[in-house]
C-alpha cells in the first residue's frame, strides 16, 4: 500500500502555523484539532519545520513558563524527514520506528500536500490485516 491511499482515506487537511507563532497559541492550535504536531509553514506550502507536544515539554522543562511566549521557531524540528504520496507505507513504518518519528510530512514536487500520522500507519495495517482475513475465511469456505 502507499501512502496515496492513506491520504484519500483520511484527507489532505495539514495544520501549520507561521514561525512567529508563539508556544502558548501553539498548544491552542493543537487542543482544537486535537492533533500532536503541526507544520511550521510561512505560506501552508512550504516546511520550515515540525514541531510536536514532545517539543514543547521538553522544552518547557529546559526553560520553564517562559517558554509559552517564545516562537515556535525557536523550538521546532528544523531537519524534517518527509516522505511521497507514491512512497510505500512499510518504507514508512520502518522510517518512522528507527528514527522514533510520529508524524511525517507528505510532499509532493517540493510543496506540503498532507500528514501522516503513526495512527494512520497503524489503521492502515489492521485494515490490511482484516482484508487478508476475509480473503482467507472466502478461501478455506470455498467461495
Amino acid at each position: 500500500m502507499r501512502i496515496s491511499e492513506i491520504l484519500r482515506r483520511k484527507g489532505t487537511e495539514v495544520t501549520t502555523v507561521p514561525p512567529d507563532t508563539t508556544v502558548r497559541n501553539l498548544l491552542a492550535t493543537l487542543a482544537t484539532h486535537n492533533i500532536g504536531a503541526v507544520i511550521v509553514s510561512p505560506d501552508g506550502s512550504r516546511i520550515d519545520g515540525i514541531v510536536s507536544e514532545r517539543d514543547v515539554v521538553r522544552s518547557l522543562h529546559a526553560h520553564g513558563a517562559a517558554l509559552l511566549d517564545t516562537p515556535v521557531s525557536e523550538i521546532m524540528t528544523v531537519d524534517v524527514r518527509a516522505c511521497a504520496p507514491d512512497d510505500r507505507i512499510d518504507g514508512l513504518r520502518r522510517t518512522m520506528t528507527e528514527h522514533r518519528i510520529r508524524h511525517l510530512p507528505v510532499v509532493h514536487d517540493g510543496k506540503l500536500i498532507g500528514i501522516v500520522s503513526i495512527g494512520d500507519v497503524v489503521k492502515s495495517a489492521i485494515s490490511e490485516l482484516a482484508t487478508e482475513r476475509e480473503h482467507l475465511v472466502e478461501y478455506l469456505q470455498g467461495r
